[in-house]
């Protein structure tokens, strides 16, 4: 009986922790299709526009990896619990933001409170469930809330923002975040962290959120100034140099953020590597679509939502109930590079959606066939890039796992909305009509998504390994840890 209730209560925090991502995996997107409404009513300009989405994702991205590790040093459900009261308190300030720089404060700190909470989540989990088919099922869970939170956070925008005020996109995360901690401070475990004398590294850190932040930034102002303006050259040199003394720096200190020992599994970097470019190419298509939606087809925000949600319940009901099997029955290797083709095709076809697009033979098709590849391919990278992971990395794996997935997310939204706008600037330029020029913008940058997501497929094919028994948190033949899908 004591076995059972110990087996409820995990599944239970298992739901929690997931609660927990959901809300700040909808942040990233749930203000895409607010962001008309934010616009007339704080007066943005479109250039400044971006910095609502931006200045969320520069933060959360920057500070994933520093926060994975701080849960191994301090314990993981305490530094959850911090970020989350960062992450509620800011959501508030966003609510009741009268001002375009209030709102964007609020949004860079509610992105540190993202970063925190959502770094050491999956490390929690995949501590939860050392038992492979568990952890496989745990991982489907994990892996639904943290692909399909994107296109959920869509719909909820569109109603919210149709239904009452754009406000509301930003309440709604006071009773969710209440609820979360204090329903994770009674089933959540709270083991020690190995304590901060093991190393935080904070100088390694600030080396690797500046290098992170200052390259998105970077790519974020190419469409103001140009990619062969002094600024551009000068800012991107000094991210790379900022990168490349935090490499140095890991490979010759004591206590690493990041040890590199983890790049030595071939499946850490190629699925972390291959994660970065399949979001690349997805949030891309996410953030665009929408776009397409509102701006080319005069969707409301409403019929936006209501429009990705076939995606949303294809990745829902592979994620939560078929994954897991594929993955136990052929391994994450062979159960990933289907799901990643699929994406290919997918946004092959997006790549053609006319000016007068029909939704049911234009856009149903890649929608339902995005949700199943990232619905069954997800699972799988999580489990491949914890497969080479220690139980006292387990943080930093999470994080890093995180981290691939938020940077490649961000860094490509940025590069493809930069190219899609320079695209269709010049086709303004020579003439042709507005409607044809903005399609014709979108469309490339989706053949450049489609690009990245086929270099992910040989990723798959030519670098990933199925793991080895000993690799895997338990003694079961060939089963992955189903934790680093997202992050890559």
């Amino acid at each position: 009986m004591h076995t059972i209730e110990n087996d409820r209560t995990r599944w239970l925090a298992l739901y929690v922790l997931c609660a927990g991502m959901l809300m700040i995996v909808l942040d990233a997107t749930i203000v895409n299709v607010a962001l008309p409404s934010i616009q007339d009513d704080l007066g943005f300009s479109q250039n400044k526009l971006a910095w609502v989405i931006n200045a969320y994702m520069i933060p959360f991205g920057g500070l994933l990896l520093l926060a994975g590790r701080m849960g191994d040093l301090l314990g993981q459900r305490r530094v959850f619990l911090f970020g989350l009261a960062i992450f509620t308190t800011a959501s508030l300030v966003c609510a009741v933001s009268q001002s375009q720089e209030m709102l964007v404060g609020a949004r860079f700190v509610q992105g540190i409170g993202g970063a925190l909470s959502s770094a050491v989540i999956l490390g929690m989990i995949v501590t939860m469930f050392p038992q492979p088919a568990d952890q496989a099922k745990a991982i489907g869970v994990y892996g639904f809330v943290a692909s399909a939170g994107g296109s959920i956070g869509l719909l909820l925008g569109g109603v919210l923002t149709d239904a009452i005020s754009w406000h509301w996109i930003f309440l709604i995360n006071l009773p969710i975040g209440i609820a979360v901690a204090l329903l994770a401070r009674r089933l959540v475990a709270n083991p020690d962290g190995i304590g901060l004398s093991a190393g935080a590294d904070f100088p390694g850190a600030v080396l690797l959120t500046s290098s992170l932040m200052l390259g998105v930034f970077t790519i974020l102002q190419i469409e103001k100034w140009g990619w062969g303006d002094t600024r551009t050259l000068v800012l991107s040199a000094v991210s790379a140099l900022l990168l490349a003394l935090f490499i140095h720096r890991q490979a010759t200190i004591a206590n690493p953020l990041m040890p590199l020992r983890l790049f030595r599994s071939r499946n850490v970097a190629g699925a972390n590597v291959l994660q970065a470019l399949l979001v690349a190419g997805m949030f891309g298509m996410f953030f665009l679509a929408a776009l397409y939606l509102q701006r080319v087809l005069g969707y409301s925000p409403l019929e936006v939502g209501l429009a990705f949600l076939p995606t949303t319940i294809v990745m829902g009901s592979l994620s939560l109930g078929f994954s897991e099997r594929l993955i136990m029955r052929f391994g994450p290797r062979t159960t990933l590079i289907p799901g990643v083709c699929l994406v290919v095709v997918a946004l092959l076809l997006f790549a053609r959606t006319p000016v007068d697009g029909n939704y049911a033979t234009d856009l149903l098709p890649p929608f339902l066939l995005i949700g199943i590849g990232v619905g069954t391919s997800f699972p799988a990278i999580m489990t491949l890039a914890m497969s080479g992971a220690t139980p006292e990395d387990a943080g930093l794996a999470s994080g890093l796992v995180n981290t691939s997935m938020q940077v490649g997310g961000s860094i490509g939204l940025a590069v493809l909305a930069t190219l899609s706008t320079e695209h269709t600037s010049s086709l303004l330029a020579d003439g042709q009509g507005h409607l044809q020029a903005l399609n014709s913008g979108y469309h490339v940058a989706y053949l450049i998504g489609a690009g990245l997501a086929a270099i992910a497929v040989a990723i798959a094919v030519f670098v990933l390994r199925s793991p080895r028994p000993q690799e895997l948190p338990a003694p079961q033949e060939g089963q992955p840890d189903p934790a680093f899908s997202e992050a890559g």
